[in-house]
């Protein structure tokens, strides 16, 4: 069984600065691509960023410069790290992965950023 464990989110001025973590099992980590969604108020989930086994990272424009997305094999974890966070980055964000053809989410991270 594949279970995605997520830290806490938080609130966060503007410009400040928050890491996501997702804690990963039942899955072969190294071996998979990780993902971080999210989720915008009255908006569809988008992709935020990608890793792959490779650690090959790619990143949606509007984070680009801003978030940096890692990952741990031996603890297998992925992380978040967001800067200069903007009021348009509040959202739910979900870690994500796929095997054998499911998906499988991480249960949600509020985050929320005050102008």
């Amino acid at each position: 069984q594949v279970h995605l464990v997520q830290s806490r989110g938080g609130l966060v001025q503007a410009g400040g600065s928050l890491r996501l973590s997702c804690a990963a099992s039942g899955i072969n980590f190294r071996l998979y691509t990780m993902n971080w969604h999210r989720e915008a108020p009255g908006k569809q989930r988008e992709l935020v960023a990608s890793i792959s086994s490779g650690h090959d990272k790619n990143y949606t424009d509007a984070v680009a410069g801003r978030f940096t997305i890692s990952r741990d094999n031996v603890r297998n974890t992925v992380y978040l790290q967001m800067n200069n966070l903007k009021p348009d980055d509040t959202g739910v964000y979900y870690c994500h992965t796929r095997s054998r053809g499911y998906d499988f989410w991480g249960q949600g991270t509020q985050v929320t950023v005050s102008s």
